[in-house]
């Protein structure tokens, strides 16, 4: 049985709900989806300077599932920036 998955807290709010390669239309894009965790966990580690243990402490999660988080984060992101894909902010 898999255990139930624990609230996270999230302070961040996207200001917008894509990024895409400039001059090719969005509906010619495949897009990668950035989950809210995943958000929150790069604008905390990076924009705001945290390290992973303060991070997961504002998020009120463990810091090895913090890293798991901002690890998939950053692959989504690069794997977007290296084939050319859109990025969906998810709310």
């Amino acid at each position: 049985m898999v255990r139930p998955r624990k609230r996270r807290f999230l302070r961040g709010d996207p200001k917008v709900s894509y990024f895409k390669p400039r001059g090719i239309p969005l509906r010619s894009l495949m897009e990668i989806s950035l989950g809210p965790d995943e958000f929150e966990a790069i604008k905390l580690h990076d924009v705001d300077g945290l390290n992973q243990t303060d991070s997961a402490k504002q998020m009120k999660i463990s810091q090895p599932t913090f890293a798991r988080i901002l690890n998939r984060a950053y692959k989504k992101i690069a794997t977007a920036l290296v084939e050319g894909k859109a990025i969906k902010i998810e709310k």
